[in-house]
């Protein structure tokens, strides 16, 4: 399992690190992409692959989430998934893009103890597709930065403080530069 799990996650960064050097729609601006060597990771840890349990809210609710630019985007505040990781119990607050509700993708936006130091200081991100019960894998390997931690041109959801975690996820993408 562990080499399959690694080899997996290896394989991810190595094809999202092309993209971001070679792609027309990469977040990178194009005068950096030529010395562009790679993200900058943790390395893979299944300690931070976790089961977590999803408990959808009877009555979701729309939200406006700042973001990078000072406005705001439309979320619907869909869920709680809960998790124990370094011993701790966490929850942390799913939320579903307001103009597609009813999307299968869940959208985790969250900080912990490392943002603003090894990771981006906004925070990271982790999608998860939703399945037809409540448990769900968390893996916090695939965390990844907002377009904006590249580049200023773009406009990305700041984590709700609700979703700051009191933990270190050494785990995923850590700091561009």
């Amino acid at each position: 399992m562990k080499a399959g799990f690694e080899e997996e996650l290896l394989s991810l960064r190595v094809d999202k690190d092309s993209f971001l050097r070679d792609d027309m729609d990469s977040p990178i601006p194009l005068g950096e992409r030529s010395s562009f060597k790679g993200l900058n990771y943790f390395p893979p840890d299944e300690n931070y692959r976790v089961t977590s349990k999803l408990e959808r809210f009877d009555a979701p609710t729309s939200i406006m989430m700042g973001t990078s630019t000072g406005t705001l985007q439309a979320y619907v505040r869909y869920g709680a998934l809960t998790f124990k990781i370094e011993g701790k119990i966490i929850k942390l607050i799913v939320y579903k893009s307001a103009e597609d509700p009813y999307a299968r993708s869940l959208f985790v936006p969250f900080s912990d103890q490392t943002s603003g130091r090894e990771t981006y200081g906004a925070g990271r991100y982790l999608d998860i597709e939703e399945q037809g019960g409540d448990d769900h894998i968390l893996d916090f390997n695939t965390a990844y930065n907002p377009y904006c931690a590249y580049s200023g041109e773009y406009t990305c959801p700041i984590p709700p403080a609700e979703n700051k975690l009191p933990v270190r996820i050494l785990a995923g993408e850590k700091n561009y530069k």
